[in-house]
């Protein structure tokens, strides 16, 4: 997808002219498998929209022991600077897991253009809004449900990721082991037989 086109067709759709010039601000860069767009504690300015492809975000422990806390699908908007970032440093690790088409704007250029363009603030604050939901609505899957809650969760979610990420990520995202996951998953199929 390009950039004209997503932006033309989002929530918060931006008219022609508004999308054209927004477009024309982003820098658009193909991005090899395994290849990272941020890295965790160290400086982050960038804002990513994930035309084609597909990436995840995790956060790892001093022990190294990666959590995966996101998914970012093609096309998608990868979680807003400001809410991945403290003090210009990042938080988490987004890593690409298929060859991607990535667009980058600089936060603060995008402020700009938020502070000069009403429409653009408003698709920009709407992505916001909608990425602070997401995140409270996983936090309170991961504290109120059980694992077969969090599997059917996820499903209704986040349709069609089972297929492309893999279970290892799904698994530390929903926060059981991946045995678990695959006892979860194949008591679904056992239930869906009888």
């Amino acid at each position: 997808m390009d950039l004209l086109t997503f932006f033309s067709r989002s929530a918060s759709a931006l008219d022609k002219d508004t999308a054209r010039a927004f477009a024309a601000a982003w820098d658009v860069e193909y991005v090899e498998k395994g290849r990272r767009i941020a890295t965790q504690g160290e400086p982050d300015v960038m804002e990513h929209i994930i035309l084609d492809g597909r990436a995840a975000s995790q956060i790892c422990d001093p022990e190294g022991r990666a959590v995966c806390v996101d998914f970012h699908a093609a096309p998608c908007v990868v979680t807003p600077n400001v809410a991945r970032t403290r003090n210009g440093t990042s938080l988490v690790s987004i890593d690409v897991m298929a060859d991607a088409l990535i667009a980058h704007m600089d936060s603060r250029a995008l402020t700009e253009l938020m502070l000069e363009s009403e429409p653009i603030r408003e698709w920009a604050n709407g992505i916001l809004q909608q990425e602070l939901a997401r995140k409270a609505e996983r936090e309170w899957c991961l504290a109120a449900l059980g694992g077969a809650d969090r599997l059917a969760w996820f499903r209704r979610d986040f349709p069609h990721h089972e297929d492309i990420f893999g279970h290892s990520l799904i698994a530390s995202f929903l926060g059981v082991t991946p045995v678990t996951l695959s006892r979860l998953r194949a008591a679904g199929r056992d239930a869906a037989i009888e």
